[in-house]
């Protein structure tokens, strides 16, 4: 998503620098129409910039990728995700089935554009190629928020209980593009019956 009230919109800023403006661009672009569709080209018209600045400060297609990704986990993982799971509930418990809620918030978006980690790993899919092991670090830093979720739910292995959420969620995700209007309560029912086979329910 990319409007201004939106999780992932950066907000802006008069002052900012030609860096931070090639990045916000890069942000933009990336998030609504993917990686490959994406030139450097369109970039610097986004931005406004020359061509030496964004080359100045990414000196590559994959740095700006990288940085896209890294901003990405602060605006929609840390900054909307687990500040509205957080601010939703109560115990951990519902913490956790509130990512839930805040995805069917999020699906019902007419820009809705999905996970911009899983989109680039499978965009990448060369598992020693750079930006590949971006994603998936930024796809385990999700995982480790859930598993902190799950000690503190007292789950007994939280690892293994946060890769069972995270197929979830990212199961929704994938539904959510399918056309599934309801992914996200299907995927919070399944949730609840996954917290009481873990003795946290």
């Amino acid at each position: 998503m990319t409007d201004q009230h939106s999780p992932g919109k950066p907000p802006g800023d008069a002052q900012e620098t030609g860096r931070e403006r090639v990045s916000r661009a890069a942000y933009e672009l990336f998030s609504r129409e993917g990686l490959r569709a994406v030139g450097v080209d369109a970039v610097i018209a986004r931005a406004g910039t020359a061509k030496m600045t964004l080359y100045r400060n990414f000196p590559s297609k994959d740095d700006l990728i990288i940085d896209f990704l890294r901003r990405r986990e602060q605006l929609w993982t840390r900054e909307w995700l687990e500040t509205e799971s957080r601010r939703r509930g109560e115990t951990p418990q519902e913490q956790l089935l509130a990512i839930f809620d805040v995805f069917s918030e999020w699906f019902a978006q007419p820009d809705f554009e999905g996970c911009s980690f899983l989109t680039t790993m499978i965009e990448v899919n060369d598992p020693a190629h750079p930006v590949h092991q971006a994603a998936v670090g930024h796809l385990a830093n999700i995982r480790a928020y859930i598993s902190e979720l799950a000690a503190a739910a007292g789950i007994a292995d939280p690892d293994s209980f946060a890769r069972k959420w995270h197929i979830l969620m990212k199961g929704s995700i994938m539904a959510a593009h399918e056309g599934d209007t309801a992914a996200a309560a299907r995927a919070r029912e399944v949730g609840e019956l996954l917290l009481k086979e873990s003795g946290s329910g």
